[in-house]
Protein backbone atom coordinates (compact mmCIF):
# COMPACT_ATOMS: atom_id res chain seq x y z
CA UNK A 1 0.00 0.00 0.00
CA UNK A 2 1.17 3.27 -0.88
CA UNK A 3 2.25 5.93 1.77
CA UNK A 4 1.27 8.69 -0.34
CA UNK A 5 -2.38 9.35 -0.82
CA UNK A 6 -5.12 11.31 -2.62
CA UNK A 7 -6.91 13.86 -0.11
CA UNK A 8 -9.59 16.72 -0.07
CA UNK A 9 -8.04 20.01 -0.09
CA UNK A 10 -8.42 20.81 3.90
CA UNK A 11 -6.53 17.80 5.11
CA UNK A 12 -3.76 19.65 3.74
CA UNK A 13 -3.85 23.15 4.62
CA UNK A 14 -2.00 22.17 7.96
CA UNK A 15 0.96 20.65 5.67
CA UNK A 16 1.44 24.00 3.49
CA UNK A 17 4.93 24.65 2.76
CA UNK A 18 5.89 20.86 2.70
CA UNK A 19 7.36 19.00 0.34
CA UNK A 20 4.75 18.60 -2.34
CA UNK A 21 4.49 14.65 -2.65
CA UNK A 22 2.84 14.64 -6.08
CA UNK A 23 2.66 16.30 -9.27
CA UNK A 24 0.39 15.80 -12.02
CA UNK A 25 1.86 16.15 -15.92
CA UNK A 26 1.20 19.32 -17.23
CA UNK A 27 -0.26 17.95 -20.76
CA UNK A 28 0.12 20.76 -22.55
CA UNK A 29 3.99 20.20 -22.59
CA UNK A 30 4.69 16.78 -21.84
CA UNK A 31 4.13 15.27 -24.88
CA UNK A 32 5.97 18.25 -27.27
CA UNK A 33 8.86 18.40 -24.88
CA UNK A 34 9.33 14.67 -24.91
CA UNK A 35 9.00 14.22 -28.80
CA UNK A 36 11.71 17.45 -28.82
CA UNK A 37 14.32 15.47 -26.91
CA UNK A 38 13.54 12.69 -28.52
CA UNK A 39 15.16 14.12 -31.76
CA UNK A 40 17.53 16.26 -30.24
CA UNK A 41 18.54 12.48 -28.37
CA UNK A 42 18.68 11.01 -32.09
CA UNK A 43 21.24 13.13 -33.44
CA UNK A 44 24.21 10.59 -34.11
CA UNK A 45 22.72 7.74 -32.12
CA UNK A 46 22.66 4.47 -32.82
CA UNK A 47 19.57 3.85 -32.57
CA UNK A 48 18.48 7.13 -33.79
CA UNK A 49 16.08 6.12 -36.58
CA UNK A 50 14.12 4.07 -33.45
CA UNK A 51 14.21 7.35 -31.31
CA UNK A 52 12.61 9.48 -33.98
CA UNK A 53 10.08 7.20 -34.61
CA UNK A 54 9.18 7.03 -31.01
CA UNK A 55 9.05 10.50 -31.56
CA UNK A 56 6.21 10.44 -34.10
CA UNK A 57 4.60 7.94 -31.70
CA UNK A 58 4.59 10.29 -28.73
CA UNK A 59 3.23 13.19 -31.28
CA UNK A 60 0.77 11.17 -32.31
CA UNK A 61 -0.24 10.85 -28.55
CA UNK A 62 -0.51 14.94 -28.22
CA UNK A 63 -2.68 15.07 -31.30
CA UNK A 64 -4.88 12.25 -30.00
CA UNK A 65 -5.20 13.32 -26.71
CA UNK A 66 -6.24 17.23 -27.66
CA UNK A 67 -8.66 16.14 -30.74
CA UNK A 68 -10.58 13.63 -27.70
CA UNK A 69 -10.31 15.08 -24.63
CA UNK A 70 -11.55 13.17 -21.55
CA UNK A 71 -14.35 14.96 -18.70
CA UNK A 72 -14.84 12.63 -16.20
CA UNK A 73 -16.28 12.90 -12.29
CA UNK A 74 -13.54 10.72 -10.06
CA UNK A 75 -15.19 11.81 -6.88
CA UNK A 76 -16.80 8.03 -6.59
CA UNK A 77 -13.39 6.88 -7.48
CA UNK A 78 -12.02 9.08 -4.36
CA UNK A 79 -14.23 7.70 -2.30
CA UNK A 80 -13.35 4.20 -2.88
CA UNK A 81 -9.82 4.82 -3.26
CA UNK A 82 -10.24 6.36 0.46
CA UNK A 83 -12.06 3.07 1.83
CA UNK A 84 -9.71 0.39 0.23
CA UNK A 85 -6.54 1.84 0.25
CA UNK A 86 -5.80 1.22 -3.04
CA UNK A 87 -4.26 4.03 -5.51
CA UNK A 88 -7.33 5.55 -7.22
CA UNK A 89 -7.03 4.79 -10.88
CA UNK A 90 -5.37 1.28 -10.49
CA UNK A 91 -4.47 -0.76 -13.15
CA UNK A 92 -5.76 -3.41 -11.10
CA UNK A 93 -9.39 -2.49 -10.13
CA UNK A 94 -10.01 0.83 -12.29
CA UNK A 95 -13.09 0.14 -14.79
CA UNK A 96 -11.53 1.17 -17.81
CA UNK A 97 -13.86 2.96 -20.53
CA UNK A 98 -13.81 2.40 -24.16
CA UNK A 99 -12.35 5.94 -24.45
CA UNK A 100 -8.78 4.65 -24.94
CA UNK A 101 -9.64 2.38 -27.73
CA UNK A 102 -10.38 5.71 -29.11
CA UNK A 103 -7.44 7.41 -28.61
CA UNK A 104 -5.71 4.09 -29.93
CA UNK A 105 -7.65 4.17 -33.40
CA UNK A 106 -6.47 7.85 -33.63
CA UNK A 107 -3.09 7.21 -32.91
CA UNK A 108 -2.41 4.36 -35.37
CA UNK A 109 -4.41 6.85 -38.35
CA UNK A 110 -1.67 9.35 -37.61
CA UNK A 111 0.84 6.66 -37.58
CA UNK A 112 0.03 4.72 -40.83
CA UNK A 113 1.04 7.24 -43.25
CA UNK A 114 4.08 7.87 -42.61
CA UNK A 115 5.07 4.51 -40.01
CA UNK A 116 8.45 2.29 -41.33
CA UNK A 117 7.00 -0.44 -43.80
CA UNK A 118 7.41 -3.35 -40.59
CA UNK A 119 5.48 -1.69 -38.71
CA UNK A 120 2.52 -1.49 -40.88
CA UNK A 121 1.24 -5.08 -40.41
CA UNK A 122 1.12 -4.33 -36.64
CA UNK A 123 -0.94 -0.96 -36.93
CA UNK A 124 -3.37 -2.91 -39.18
CA UNK A 125 -3.41 -6.06 -36.75
CA UNK A 126 -4.85 -3.77 -33.89
CA UNK A 127 -7.25 -2.22 -36.56
CA UNK A 128 -8.85 -4.96 -37.34
CA UNK A 129 -8.82 -6.35 -33.55
CA UNK A 130 -12.41 -5.85 -32.00
CA UNK A 131 -13.53 -4.29 -28.94
CA UNK A 132 -13.46 -7.17 -26.93
CA UNK A 133 -10.08 -8.61 -28.20
CA UNK A 134 -8.32 -5.03 -27.60
CA UNK A 135 -9.43 -5.26 -23.94
CA UNK A 136 -7.90 -8.45 -22.98
CA UNK A 137 -4.60 -6.86 -24.40
CA UNK A 138 -4.90 -4.24 -22.45
CA UNK A 139 -5.53 -6.23 -19.64
CA UNK A 140 -2.68 -8.27 -20.30
CA UNK A 141 -0.49 -5.66 -20.45
CA UNK A 142 -1.65 -3.61 -17.30
CA UNK A 143 -0.95 -6.56 -15.48
CA UNK A 144 2.67 -7.50 -16.79
CA UNK A 145 1.93 -10.34 -19.29
CA UNK A 146 3.55 -9.34 -21.91
CA UNK A 147 4.04 -12.62 -23.33
CA UNK A 148 0.56 -12.68 -24.34
CA UNK A 149 0.41 -9.53 -25.85
CA UNK A 150 3.91 -9.14 -28.04
CA UNK A 151 6.26 -6.51 -27.72
CA UNK A 152 5.57 -5.42 -31.46
CA UNK A 153 2.32 -3.91 -30.23
CA UNK A 154 2.61 -3.55 -26.72
CA UNK A 155 3.97 0.05 -27.13
CA UNK A 156 1.13 1.37 -29.66
CA UNK A 157 -1.15 -0.07 -26.64
CA UNK A 158 0.18 1.59 -24.21
CA UNK A 159 0.82 4.94 -26.02
CA UNK A 160 -3.32 5.17 -25.72
CA UNK A 161 -3.76 3.51 -22.23
CA UNK A 162 -1.06 6.14 -20.86
CA UNK A 163 -3.22 9.56 -22.45
CA UNK A 164 -6.01 7.60 -21.24
CA UNK A 165 -4.54 7.68 -17.59
CA UNK A 166 -3.02 10.49 -18.19
CA UNK A 167 -6.14 12.86 -18.70
CA UNK A 168 -7.95 10.82 -15.74
CA UNK A 169 -5.09 11.69 -13.56
CA UNK A 170 -4.98 15.39 -14.26
CA UNK A 171 -8.64 15.83 -13.27
CA UNK A 172 -8.22 13.94 -9.86
CA UNK A 173 -9.91 16.90 -7.56
CA UNK A 174 -8.07 16.46 -4.48
CA UNK A 175 -4.36 17.11 -2.93
CA UNK A 176 -1.82 14.33 -1.84
CA UNK A 177 -0.64 13.76 1.77
CA UNK A 178 2.37 11.67 2.39
CA UNK A 179 2.11 9.76 5.55
CA UNK A 180 4.51 7.69 7.05
CA UNK A 181 5.68 4.59 5.98
CA UNK A 182 7.35 2.56 3.12
CA UNK A 183 5.21 1.27 -0.21
CA UNK A 184 6.40 3.84 -2.69
CA UNK A 185 7.96 2.26 -5.45
CA UNK A 186 4.89 2.19 -7.57
CA UNK A 187 2.52 4.81 -8.24
CA UNK A 188 0.12 6.48 -5.75
CA UNK A 189 -2.32 6.83 -8.54
CA UNK A 190 -2.10 4.07 -11.00
CA UNK A 191 -0.29 1.38 -9.16
CA UNK A 192 2.21 1.03 -12.42
CA UNK A 193 6.08 0.96 -11.83
CA UNK A 194 8.04 4.07 -12.50
CA UNK A 195 10.34 5.03 -15.97
CA UNK A 196 12.99 6.69 -13.77
CA UNK A 197 13.68 8.70 -11.11
CA UNK A 198 14.12 12.45 -11.67
CA UNK A 199 16.24 15.14 -9.45
CA UNK A 200 14.41 18.49 -10.20
CA UNK A 201 15.48 22.27 -10.82
CA UNK A 202 13.04 25.22 -9.96
CA UNK A 203 10.78 24.96 -7.40
CA UNK A 204 11.42 21.28 -6.36
CA UNK A 205 15.38 22.06 -6.81
CA UNK A 206 17.39 19.03 -5.03
CA UNK A 207 13.91 16.97 -4.55
CA UNK A 208 13.50 13.30 -6.36
CA UNK A 209 10.51 12.47 -7.77
CA UNK A 210 9.96 9.13 -9.22
CA UNK A 211 8.05 9.68 -12.93
CA UNK A 212 4.99 7.07 -13.55
CA UNK A 213 5.49 5.03 -16.76
CA UNK A 214 1.63 4.90 -17.66
CA UNK A 215 -0.01 8.08 -15.76
CA UNK A 216 2.50 10.39 -16.04
CA UNK A 217 2.54 11.45 -12.59
CA UNK A 218 4.96 11.53 -10.46
CA UNK A 219 5.88 10.94 -6.63
CA UNK A 220 8.52 12.39 -3.99
CA UNK A 221 11.05 10.16 -2.72
CA UNK A 222 14.09 10.49 -0.77
CA UNK A 223 17.46 10.18 -2.44
CA UNK A 224 20.24 7.96 -1.58
CA UNK A 225 17.53 5.26 -0.91
CA UNK A 226 16.46 2.16 -3.20
CA UNK A 227 13.32 3.33 -5.17
CA UNK A 228 12.54 -0.54 -5.30
CA UNK A 229 12.98 -1.74 -1.80
CA UNK A 230 13.49 1.01 0.16
CA UNK A 231 16.94 0.74 2.06
CA UNK A 232 19.53 2.76 2.35
CA UNK A 233 22.94 0.21 2.55
CA UNK A 234 24.43 -0.87 -0.26
CA UNK A 235 23.86 2.16 -3.13
CA UNK A 236 25.58 2.54 -5.59
CA UNK A 237 25.73 4.59 -9.17
CA UNK A 238 26.51 4.00 -12.72
CA UNK A 239 27.15 6.26 -15.24
CA UNK A 240 29.01 6.07 -18.80
CA UNK A 241 31.51 8.70 -18.80
CA UNK A 242 31.47 10.76 -15.64
CA UNK A 243 30.28 11.41 -11.97
CA UNK A 244 28.78 14.77 -13.41
CA UNK A 245 26.65 12.29 -16.55
CA UNK A 246 22.78 13.82 -16.18
CA UNK A 247 21.75 10.13 -16.09
CA UNK A 248 22.95 7.64 -13.91
CA UNK A 249 22.09 4.10 -12.56
CA UNK A 250 21.05 3.45 -9.03
CA UNK A 251 21.64 0.01 -8.21
CA UNK A 252 20.58 -1.48 -4.81
CA UNK A 253 22.57 -4.66 -3.35
CA UNK A 254 19.86 -5.30 -0.97
CA UNK A 255 17.11 -6.47 -3.89
CA UNK A 256 19.42 -6.43 -6.73
CA UNK A 257 17.55 -4.18 -8.63
CA UNK A 258 18.51 -0.86 -10.07
CA UNK A 259 16.86 2.49 -11.73
CA UNK A 260 17.83 5.51 -13.74
CA UNK A 261 18.06 8.72 -11.78
CA UNK A 262 18.27 11.79 -13.99
CA UNK A 263 19.52 15.24 -13.31
CA UNK A 264 17.95 18.74 -14.49
CA UNK A 265 21.15 20.56 -13.00
CA UNK A 266 23.56 18.94 -15.16
CA UNK A 267 21.31 19.06 -17.80
CA UNK A 268 17.90 20.59 -18.00
CA UNK A 269 16.17 19.11 -20.88
CA UNK A 270 16.35 15.68 -19.53
CA UNK A 271 13.04 13.60 -19.97
CA UNK A 272 12.48 10.32 -18.03
CA UNK A 273 10.97 8.15 -21.23
CA UNK A 274 13.83 9.71 -23.86
CA UNK A 275 16.71 9.71 -22.00
CA UNK A 276 15.95 6.35 -20.23
CA UNK A 277 15.27 4.62 -23.72
CA UNK A 278 18.64 6.48 -25.03
CA UNK A 279 20.89 5.18 -22.70
CA UNK A 280 19.96 1.72 -22.89
CA UNK A 281 24.14 1.16 -22.67
CA UNK A 282 23.94 2.31 -19.26
CA UNK A 283 21.16 -0.33 -18.80
CA UNK A 284 23.73 -3.17 -20.43
CA UNK A 285 26.66 -2.16 -18.35
CA UNK A 286 24.75 -2.53 -14.85
CA UNK A 287 22.70 -5.64 -16.12
CA UNK A 288 26.15 -7.17 -16.49
CA UNK A 289 26.82 -6.63 -13.19
CA UNK A 290 24.26 -8.48 -12.34
CA UNK A 291 20.88 -5.83 -11.36
CA UNK A 292 17.84 -6.09 -12.84
CA UNK A 293 15.47 -3.14 -13.97
CA UNK A 294 13.19 -2.04 -12.42
CA UNK A 295 11.34 0.16 -14.25
CA UNK A 296 9.34 0.48 -17.66
CA UNK A 297 9.57 1.95 -20.41
CA UNK A 298 6.53 2.33 -22.66
CA UNK A 299 9.17 2.01 -25.53
CA UNK A 300 10.84 -0.91 -24.67
CA UNK A 301 9.11 -4.09 -23.96
CA UNK A 302 10.56 -7.29 -23.60
CA UNK A 303 9.64 -9.80 -25.55
CA UNK A 304 8.14 -11.74 -23.27
CA UNK A 305 9.23 -14.99 -23.86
Amino acid sequence: MSSIRIVSPDEVAKTAGAIPPLLFANLKSLYSRRAERLRQLAENHPLGDYLKFVATVVDAQSHAQHDHPLNIDLSETLKTSAATGNPPLSVKYFPRTQHWQQLLSAIIAELEPEAPEHVLPVLESLKKMGTQELENLATDLLTGEIGKVGSDKAPFLWAALSVYWAQMATQIPGKARADYGEGRHNCPICDSAPVASMVHIGTEAGLRYLHCSLCESEWHMVRVKCSNCEQTGKLNYWSLDSESAPVRAESCGDCGSYLKILYQEKDQYVEPVADDLASLVLDAKVEEEGFARSAVNPFLFPSGE
